[in-house]
């Protein structure tokens, strides 16, 4: 397993690698320092990262909250789930990242036990919010609003194919893709779409004027 760590203090890197191989011993890490060594070791592993640990305070990450780099790395490698590790607490941080493409949301600051509970979920294709997001959900604050803006291009034919009513065999076939990239694909359109499966996932895209 290939995993990318990306934050400018490699301290940080040295902690987060650690709690990692508390779930995945034999894994492999490829580390970066700023947005631009990330995305350049995306680029240069393409395909071959189980996930990939962002610090949004990173040089590059662009944006008052770093999020716009999680949605720039989301739209170029959209089959990797970007997990944000971070020290910002803030809900709105948070929320904001999720609707930028990141799967998971750790705060440093919890327990590594905590952390290695987290990406476990991760692995097994799940997501993770911390706390006090869902703390707002309990409060009833609004989330953001569906978004397909962040989506790829090939995620784009994947939700064109699910509104044309295609199974993921089909789906694959027809795009030369694998069975597990577009079940990868499909969950990162159900994110933006804040659809609990493909059916919503349907109305809410030609709710949003996408064609099928």
């Amino acid at each position: 397993m290939k995993v990318l760590i990306a934050d400018d203090h490699p301290l940080l890197r040295d902690a987060l690698a650690r709690t990692l191989r508390g779930v995945e011993p034999q894994a492999e890490v490829v580390e970066a320092a700023d947005y631009a060594e990330a995305a350049q070791a995306l680029r240069d592993h393409a395909g071959r990262f189980a996930l990939a640990l962002l610090d949004l305070h990173m040089p590059g990450m662009g944006g008052d909250d770093g999020c716009e780099g999680v949605r720039r790395l989301h739209q170029a490698h959209g089959g990797v789930p970007l997990v944000v590790a971070s020290g910002e607490l803030d809900p709105r941080v948070i929320r904001a990242a999720f609707a930028a493409g990141a799967v998971a949301y750790l705060p440093k600051s919890e327990a590594p036990a905590l952390l290695q509970q987290a990406l476990r979920a991760v692995l097994a294709g799940g997501s993770w919010m911390p706390q006090q997001a869902l703390a707002d959900l309990r409060a009833g604050v609004p989330p953001p609003r569906p978004d397909a803006s962040g989506l790829t291009p090939r995620q784009l034919d994947v939700l064109k194919s699910l509104m044309r009513g295609l199974p993921n065999k089909l789906i694959a076939r027809e795009l030369g893709l694998t069975e597990g990239t577009v079940k990868i694909h499909i969950a990162a359109i159900l994110r933006a779409l804040q659809a609990r499966n493909r059916t919503e996932a349907v109305v809410v895209a030609r709710g949003l004027g996408l064609g099928g």
